[in-house]
């Protein structure tokens, strides 16, 4: 005869908590980052102001809830804590736009940015899950390579249509540095890199190229 404890008695009631705890966490870290960037766009000097709120920097929010909240969670779960992040950083970014500055403007870039969380948020949460928590070998070097891509993707767009070389070169550098101290082993660092590369070529056409269209 087998006998349970209250504690285990209370584990499948306490699950729902725990997930509705770290998708609040998630919010939570996202709108504070949210307002961060809009400080930071104020305090970094010229053009490097806009590294505050690039696609890349923001998307990092993401993986690294994936990463840090969602290690053992499954892939669903990281996508809708990614989600979390992503749009608790659009809400902390206009909202301090609209409340501390002077207003949020057109309200199409929200949207825009909105829309793009939609699809970044979970992108990049099961993402960061995968480099984290990922037993198949080929998870961490698919999760990391996206990543990376996305530093690869602003350094073209700093390299060929803003023309600044300054941040095009730093953009290229986290583009080899985030496979060179965050892949595994050696193995896995030439193949994130390999893998990178398409990953920013394609981010730079489904992202970049739409949002210029919309912009000019």
């Amino acid at each position: 005869m087998t006998t349970t404890s209250p504690s285990q008695l209370a584990a499948p009631g306490e699950r729902p908590r725990s997930r509705a705890g770290r998708v609040l966490m998630a919010a939570g870290g996202g709108l504070m980052l949210g307002v961060l960037t809009n400080l930071a766009q104020g305090w970094l000097p010229g053009a490097w102001n806009q590294i505050a709120n690039s696609g890349a920097v923001w998307s990092a929010v993401a993986f690294g809830a994936g990463a840090l909240l969602y290690r053992r969670s499954g892939p669903m779960q990281a996508a809708i804590g990614g989600l979390a992040a992503e749009a608790g950083l659009v809400v902390g970014y206009y909202g301090y736009a609209e409340l501390g500055r002077d207003g949020i403007g057109n309200l199409l870039f929200p949207l825009i940015w909105l829309g793009l969380a939609c699809v970044a948020g979970p992108l990049f949460g099961v993402a960061g899950q995968w480099w984290r928590g990922g037993h198949d070998e080929r998870r961490p070097v698919a999760g990391l390579a996206a990543f990376a891509g996305l530093f690869g993707m602003e350094g073209l767009l700093y390299a060929w249509r803003l023309h600044y070389a300054q941040q095009a070169w730093t953009c290229l550098a986290l583009f080899l540095l985030v496979p060179l101290l965050l892949a595994r082993s050696n193995k896995d660092r030439v193949l994130t890199l390999a893998a990178a590369v398409p990953c920013a070529l394609l981010a730079y056409a489904l992202i970049e190229l739409p949002l210029q269209a919309v912009s000019s």
